[in-house]
């Protein structure tokens, strides 16, 4: 879900061990593309994961490990398996084709490459991908807000824990709730109510500043944002900035206690660095961000609460 802009320039992986073929693809894209290079497979599925690209053109014949178990193994990774592959080879036929195909390869090019031919078949499988993530952005987005609903959040929990479990790499997560929403609804009405919870929605999205953050509507008056590679002090920084966000959008609410416009109670988790830190499963990154909100209303609302999961 946090998929790249769509209006951003798209993104290629170009996988060869020759720096010339590298050279030659980079020419024919690089003008109207941002195109990313590897010339090993770990070294491709490494880019593959942290840069996220759009579209991977792949050579069969790599010094470590074959273009098949390059793709392979993309299809295996929740984070890369949706990324188109396009082998490009010097020695196809029928029976390597169809060993591609089967490996989640959705077309061929052969060398020597064809510029015109290469661009064209990269825009029919861009276009193709814009569409089914399009398709996958409307089942994962909430109806009011427009952010990511319950599910998508859930999806995406699920895999950066296990991103961050396999690198070692911290993730944080905020829970958010509107204070005193009910009274809010009670004195506004709801349509005030749910214009209320889409301003709160907005100034959440403008506070994910990197494409892997995520804001999302978890139900009701409560939102979550997942912040993958995040400590708990930057947690606790983007907390209290999109705390101060919603709290400047000066909505009134005379049934408030805490303030005379709309603000919100924000409890973090953080799950830290190192491979030597207990498991965690996203039940217990929740139960800890919800314990933490707790914290944050019963210490007066409008403020940030953290737990650090250091046990």
């Amino acid at each position: 879900m946090n998929e790249p802009d769509p209006s951003a320039a798209p993104r290629l992986l170009v996988v060869d061990d020759q720096p010339i073929n590298i050279q030659a693809l980079y020419r024919s894209f690089a003008a109207d593309h941002q195109v990313f290079m590897a010339t090993t497979g770990q070294q491709a599925l490494q880019v593959a994961e942290q840069q996220r690209p759009d579209l991977i053109l792949l050579d069969l014949e790599l010094p470590d490990m074959d273009g098949l178990a390059v793709c392979r193994a993309l299809k295996a990774q929740e984070l890369t398996r949706d990324i188109p592959v396009i082998f490009v080879t010097a020695h196809g036929n029928d029976e390597v084709e169809t060993r591609g195909l089967e490996a989640g390869a959705v077309d061929f090019i052969h060398k020597p490459i064809n510029p015109a031919v290469v661009r064209a078949r990269v825009r029919t499988h861009l276009t193709l991908k814009q569409q089914s993530d399009q398709l996958r952005r409307l089942a994962f987005i909430d109806g009011l807000t427009g952010l990511h609903n319950r599910r998508a959040l859930d999806e995406r929990l699920n895999s950066e824990l296990r991103h961050a479990a396999r690198t070692a790499q911290p993730l944080a997560l905020a829970m958010i709730d509107v204070d005193f929403f009910k009274a809010y609804n009670d004195h506004y009405g709801h349509q005030a109510g749910d214009d209320a919870l889409r301003a709160v929605a907005q100034a959440l999205q403008r506070g994910m500043l990197r494409p892997v953050d995520l804001a999302a509507r978890y139900g009701g008056e409560e939102f979550v944002c997942l912040l993958p590679e995040t400590e708990a002090p930057g947690a606790l920084a983007v907390a209290e900035r999109l705390r101060a966000a919603v709290q400047a959008l000066a909505l009134p609410h005379a049934r408030s206690s805490v303030a005379e416009v709309l603000t919100v109670s924000i409890g973090v988790a953080a799950w830290p660095a190192g491979a030597g830190r207990p498991a965690l499963t996203p039940d217990t990154l929740l139960q800890a961000a919800d314990a933490a909100l707790y914290d944050a209303k019963h210490g007066g609302r409008n403020r940030v609460c953290g737990r650090d999961l250091e046990a």
